[in-house]
C-alpha cells in the first residue's frame, strides 16, 4: 500500500498594510489593495513520522524587521500537541529568515537543505545586499554549526526523505528554494514555499517581488502544479486563502488541514 500522510498549515504571524507593489514585481494597476501576508510552518504527520517543513521566525528576528509574531512556531507545535524534541527531520526549503530561524530549539532533528542554497545563503550573492535583505547571518551561522556537527542532508535536486515524500530544487524566489511534494488521501500535495507567497502569483503568472531568478519563478509554478497534478494540491507559501478554504484543526492554534479537500478550487 502507498504511503499517505497528514498535512497541516501552522499560521504563527501575519503581516498587514501590504500594498499590490509589495506582493507582485509587476502590480496590476487596477488592484488599488494589497493582501495581508500569513506566516506558517507545515507539519506532515504519517507512517509513524513528523516531519517539519521550515521553522519560522522569532521573536528577535520579529523586532529586527518590524514584525508581528502571533506565536513563535515552536510553541505553536506545542499547543499541536508536537514537541520540538520530537522532531526527527526538518525540511527547510530556504534560508529566508521567515523561513530558517529557531534552528537551535529542535536538537534530535536532520535538517534538510539543497546544496545551491546553502552555497548561496554563504556565497558571493550575500555581498549584494539586496540579495542579502531576506537572510539573516545568525540563521545561517547555525546551519553552518548544524553542517559542523553532521545535523544537515544535503539535496541536489530531487531527493527523498521518506517513503513517497519528496523534495524538488525549483529555484526562482532564492537560488536553491526546494518545494515538498507530500501523497495524501485526495492525492499528491505540493507545499510550494514561496515559489508562490500567494494563489494569485501563480495564477496570474506575475512573480512576487522579491525573486533572484525571474525565469526559474515561472518554472516553478509549472513544476509544481506537475507534481501535484491539480492545481487545488498546490500550496502556497503565505496566503491568507489558505486559512479560509481549509478546514481548521486543533484548539488554541491556527492549524490547516491541507490533506483535506478546499472548499474553493482553482481549475
Amino acid at each position: 500500500m502507498d504511503p499517505v500522510y497528514e498535512i497541516y498549515a501552522i499560521r504563527y504571524a501575519t503581516m498587514t498594510g501590504r500594498t499590490p507593489h509589495m506582493n507582485f514585481l509587476v502590480p496590476d494597476p487596477h488592484d488599488t489593495k494589497g493582501a495581508d501576508l500569513d506566516y506558517f510552518v507545515w507539519l506532515i504527520r504519517g507512517e509513524g513520522r513528523q516531519i517539519l517543513v521550515d521553522t519560522g521566525f522569532n521573536e528577535v528576528a520579529a523586532k529586527e524587521r518590524a514584525r508581528k509574531l502571533t506565536l513563535n512556531p515552536v510553541d505553536a507545535l506545542a499547543r499541536f500537541g508536537v514537541r520540538a524534541e520530537d522532531i526527527k527531520d526538518v525540511v527547510i526549503t530556504h534560508m529566508h529568515y521567515d523561513h530558517a530561524g529557531n534552528l537551535d530549539r529542535f536538537p534530535n532533528a536532520r535538517f534538510h537543505i539543497q546544496d545551491r542554497e546553502m552555497s548561496f545563503a554563504t556565497g558571493r550573492c550575500m555581498c549584494n545586499g539586496v540579495l542579502r535583505h531576506p537572510f539573516s547571518v545568525e540563521d545561517v551561522t547555525l546551519m553552518v554549526r548544524h553542517v559542523f556537527g553532521e545535523r544537515v542532508t544535503f539535496h541536489n535536486g530531487e531527493g527523498e526523505i521518506a517513503p513517497g515524500i519528496t523534495l524538488h530544487r525549483v529555484g526562482g524566489h532564492s537560488d536553491g528554494l526546494q518545494v515538498v511534494r507530500v501523497p495524501t488521501a485526495r492525492g499528491p500535495v505540493v507545499l510550494a514555499s514561496d515559489a508562490a507567497h500567494y494563489y494569485a502569483n501563480m495564477h496570474r503568472r506575475s512573480p512576487f517581488s522579491i525573486v533572484y531568478n525571474v525565469g526559474d519563478m515561472y518554472d516553478a509554478w509549472d513544476i509544481a502544479q506537475r507534481l501535484a497534478g491539480h492545481p487545488d494540491r498546490v500550496i502556497p507559501g503565505h496566503d491568507p486563502l489558505v486559512s479560509e478554504i481549509y478546514p481548521r484543526s486543533g484548539d488554541g492554534v491556527d492549524a490547516f488541514a491541507l490533506h483535506k479537500a478546499p472548499s474553493r478550487s482553482f481549475a
